[in-house]
């Protein structure tokens, strides 16, 4: 199912459209962010405005691009330039334009050189107060405002689809038409996908592998569009049809499960005021991980992971509730900020970070598992291990044993998370070699 749970929301009550936020009870409009009285780069400083309402505690841009080491790169002008970012949500959000616009104001920010919000796969109905339209709105915010403050000069396509997902193939059908659209007109370089079902509610293998030709399209040389996922928040286990329940054995979600996607699973950052690290990464609890039982192994993953299936995530970055992001939504309720965490926050900043590579090749990289794993291979210096942590997950009376962090590759948090000032030429260099 969709991710959003955890960007802030955390009850909605039954029958009703009362919405549950964590939060500092803070709220502001663009009208009352202080201007700055110094000129900032053209990336902006990622600082929150005097009067801006950002509450303390919430992860800035400005400590996250510190914590991943992004300011060498921007220095150098790489800042997703000519690149495109392409974001996929069901139903979008009735807000999402006004709100990327106070979220830059309130960190200084430059806009998007280009944002654009399309429904290929048809028209989305009107905006109501449940909790489906809820989640899919904090999902987009969480999405547009992660992936545009790693990746600042990119273009964002904002893709909505009319229908919710939840579990099993609903809302597929639509994801995939949406999709194709997009890869066939080459309107961005890589996809983001804060959104997946668990692998066994779908109701036969067949009815998930009939949905893989987005993917597949994305593979072929022609288009060369790189496709990430979040591997979802239920740690080592997926919720049941129902989202009620999760199962009781270990399981994992699609797309991310898919070969031909880039699964972006979470840690836990510990950073200081500036975002230096406290002390080092560590596999999120929550980040989803596992064994496709649908996939076999793809060739990549022969080096470094035992068996005949598909592990997951390939890839991590920060997705913790305990080292939140700040999010920015004002489609409820009137405007606020929430803490925004989940892998729906590591997948658009993994995807802002495939943009910049995209932007040193000078061309979509394409489907990059291949690349990342011969880097791994390589010792490169951009990608970081993580060897502390586990994602074992209790819901109810069901707990569901996981799986360790540990040195190499995992199935907590893949070949570990990235330092953007060595991963990004260097994936923009493993990818062009293969």
């Amino acid at each position: 199912m969709r991710h959003a749970g955890r960007a802030g929301l955390v009850a909605v009550a039954a029958g009703t459209a009362a919405l549950g936020l964590v939060m500092a009870g803070c709220t502001g409009s663009a009208g009352r962010v202080a201007a700055r009285q110094h000129a900032v780069p053209a990336v902006g400083a990622g600082t929150p405005a005097v009067g801006a309402g950002v509450p303390s505690g919430l992860l800035t841009p400005a400590q996250v691009r510190t914590a991943y080491d992004l300011g060498p790169l921007y220095s150098r002008g790489i800042t997703g330039t000519g690149q495109t970012i392409v974001i996929v949500d069901p139903f979008g959000s009735p807000t999402i334009r006004p709100d990327l616009q106070q979220f830059d104001a309130a960190f200084g920010l430059p806009p998007p050189p280009s944002f654009r919000v399309i429904e290929p796969a048809g028209p989305v109905p009107a905006f109501r107060s449940n909790q489906v339209r809820l989640e899919s709105a904090l999902e987009t915010s969480l999405d547009v405002e992660w992936a545009h403050a790693i990746a600042p000069a990119a273009g964002i396509v904002l893709v909505e689809t009319p229908t919710a997902e939840i579990e099993g193939t609903s809302g597929f059908p639509q994801i995939v038409q949406a999709e194709q659209y997009v890869i066939r007109r080459h309107l961005g370089g890589v996809v983001s996908m804060s959104l997946g079902a668990t692998e066994e509610t779908f109701p036969a293998k067949s009815a998930l592998l009939g949905l893989r030709s987005a993917f597949q399209l994305a593979a072929e040389p022609g288009y060369r569009i790189t496709m990430v996922a979040a591997t979802g928040d239920q740690g080592a286990s997926g919720y049941t049809p129902s989202t009620k329940t999760i199962y009781p054995y270990r399981a994992v979600d699609w797309p991310a499960s898919d070969p031909l996607v880039t699964a972006v699973g979470g840690t836990q950052l510990n950073l200081s005021a500036g975002g230096t690290r406290r002390a080092a990464d560590v596999a999120w609890d929550d980040s989803g991980g596992g064994l496709s039982s649908v996939f076999a192994k793809p060739a990549y993953q022969d080096r470094v992971l035992a068996g005949q299936a598909r592990g997951i995530p390939d890839i991590s970055m920060n997705a913790s509730c305990s080292s939140a992001a700040a999010l920015y939504f004002s489609f409820y309720n009137g405007p606020r900020w929430a803490p925004g965490c989940g892998t729906s926050l590591a997948a658009p900043m993994f995807a802002a970070i495939v943009a910049l590579a995209d932007q040193v090749a000078g061309h979509p990289l394409g489907l990059i598992n291949p690349a990342l794993y011969r880097m791994a291979a390589a010792h490169d210096r951009g990608i970081v291990g993580i060897v502390s942590g586990d994602n074992s997950f209790s819901l109810g009376r069901i707990t569901v044993p996981g799986y360790r962090a540990t040195r190499g590759y995992n199935l907590v948090t893949g070949l570990g998370t990235v330092d953007a000032r060595y991963f990004v030429p260097e994936l923009a260099a493993a990818a062009d070699s293969s």
